[in-house]
């Protein structure tokens, strides 16, 4: 058995065909994608594996496609032997990794993010709004532009700090415009508009929170089997209701990635002499911004059946 860290992407990650695969490949995985379309009691899986690519990119279909495609290689790995040291999923990825760490059913956490893309996607439309990435400036130079734009143009916060030179900024549509100048006067190196349906993790989703507190109060949670490093605190969650807690404040408050691996690599090198990080789902997104900051650790992408041949003679040569 191998225990290594695990990360979960979060939205963006998806792609048309994504998990079809697996299907090919009788386990657990392809077991659980069986039971996706009867859970959700509509027929996602239709739009995983056939597109169009504008409809999957709809936050309200991206969002259980990314889950039911993480969870269903999560379960893949398990039955090879390899479970969690720690885990930790980017946004959305959160819930895939509350599953991992064994604190919420797989179908429970199918029916929450089915439920949080339809809020996200309905808050979007109900009060419009914008992100941007933000390359080359630093967190703390990014907050204090913020503010300052809010006080003459809206709400813009930061809403991810994901890697030491990578962010991205949230809020009002004409807040988020004039943040960009603001920031690339700043010293920012780009300012990229993000493709998303609204204002993800700013205040602008406070109603969709609230909404969204009520079905995850009444979903069971469990202690969890291992920690699991909240977006919210950048710290382990290691009782049900603090993975709770984690989940709630989510949709309003800032994801912090870089914070988050800094203390998950620094807490598996502490248990591993050369640990090996597995972003488990689609995309490598996570792996690409973790190689630049945190060279001390390898980073894995398994999305696919051909990786999942290969994972275990990996992590054999990679640990031992």
């Amino acid at each position: 058995m191998f225990r290594v860290p695990l990360l979960f992407p979060g939205q963006a990650s998806q792609t048309v065909g994504m998990a079809r695969d697996l299907l090919g490949r009788p386990g657990p995985g392809a077991a659980f994608l069986s039971r996706v379309d009867q859970v959700l009691g509509r027929d996602l899986t239709r739009i995983m594996w056939n597109g169009p690519s504008e409809t999957l990119t709809e936050t309200r279909h991206a969002q259980p496609a990314i889950f039911a495609h993480s969870v269903a290689v999560m379960l893949e790995l398990r039955a090879l032997g390899v479970e969690p040291l720690l885990v930790a999923g980017h946004s959305l990825g959160e819930y895939a990794a509350a599953v991992a760490a064994g604190a919420l059913a797989p179908e429970d956490g199918l029916r929450l993010v089915q439920r949080r893309g339809e809020l996200m996607f309905a808050a979007g439309r109900e009060r419009p709004g914008a992100m941007a990435a933000v390359l080359g400036l630093p967190v703390e130079r990014a907050v204090a532009v913020c503010a300052e734009v809010s006080r003459a143009h809206g709400m813009v916060v930061v809403a991810n700090h994901n890697s030491a030179d990578q962010l991205a900024v949230s809020g009002e549509q004409a807040a988020v415009a004039a943040a960009a100048e603001a920031l690339r006067a700043a010293g920012a190196k780009r300012v990229i508009p993000l493709p998303v349906s609204g204002a993800f993790h700013s205040p602008l989703l406070e109603t969709a929170a609230v909404a969204f507190a009520v079905d995850l109060a009444q979903v069971k949670m469990e202690e969890p089997g291992v920690p699991l490093y909240a977006n919210v605190s950048a710290a382990p969650a290691t009782t049900a209701a603090a993975v709770r807690e984690g989940l709630a404040r989510q949709l309003t408050a800032a994801v912090r990635w870089h914070e988050s691996m800094a203390a998950m690599v620094a807490a598996a090198s502490a248990a591993l002499p050369h640990p090996v990080f597995l972003e488990v789902g689609p995309g490598q997104v996570l792996s690409n911004l973790a190689k630049r900051d945190w060279r001390a650790a390898r980073f894995v992408p398994v999305g696919t059946v051909a990786d999942l041949d290969t994972v275990v003679d990996n992590l054999r040569c990679a640990l031992t």
